[in-house]
């Protein structure tokens, strides 16, 4: 299958399917300008998260100065609701302990939870219940139904490049620039 079909498929799969399915095996994702606009952060904040561990790129991430960070789209959606989150006031210790949260989920449970948060702490709903539950204890402020993030990440990635995670041979990558500048 040549490079522009898998990115047709793969397109096509965003549409009208699960976005994720087959994308572990596949080798498709988004450079740091992408997952940043589809995120709605910018480039500097996406460095900043990623050096600091808070949410490392789960493709390929950065080895050494210009080397490309590829992040999948688990990846941009997780940075989406770190951005909410963040900008609702939640702590960066609660965000923290949100991603690794979120990370440990199955792809598939994503789109059912709703987060919840009184400022201070994050809450994960399951249910419609739960989130009821948690409103008549007082505790929910806001909240947050990844599922309607995920549609609004893939709405933007539909229109956005998709990138090819290449094996990276860095001494052949070398030699070639050297035959180019000699």
């Amino acid at each position: 299958m040549s490079a522009e079909s898998s990115d047709a498929a793969y397109r096509q799969a965003m549409l009208f399917g699960d976005p994720l399915e087959g994308l572990e095996g596949d080798s498709l994702g988004y450079r740091g300008p992408v997952a940043c606009a589809a995120a709605g952060i910018t480039y500097r904040q996406l460095d900043y998260w990623a050096r600091t561990g808070l949410l490392q790129p789960s493709l390929r991430a950065a080895r050494g100065s210009g080397s490309q960070r590829l992040y999948s789209f688990k990846d941009i959606l997780v940075l989406k609701i770190v951005k909410k989150l963040l900008d609702t006031g939640v702590s960066l210790q609660q965000v923290r302990t949100a991603v690794v949260q979120l990370q440990n989920r199955g792809v598939d449970d994503l789109a059912s939870i709703t987060l919840m948060s009184d400022g201070a702490s994050v809450y994960e709903c399951t249910s419609t219940d739960e989130v009821i539950d948690l409103l008549q204890g007082g505790q929910g402020v806001f909240g947050i139904a990844v599922g309607r993030v995920w549609r609004e990440v893939e709405g933007t990635l539909a229109e956005l490049p998709i990138e090819r995670l290449e094996p990276v041979d860095e001494l052949a990558e070398r030699r070639r620039k050297k035959r180019a500048v000699s």
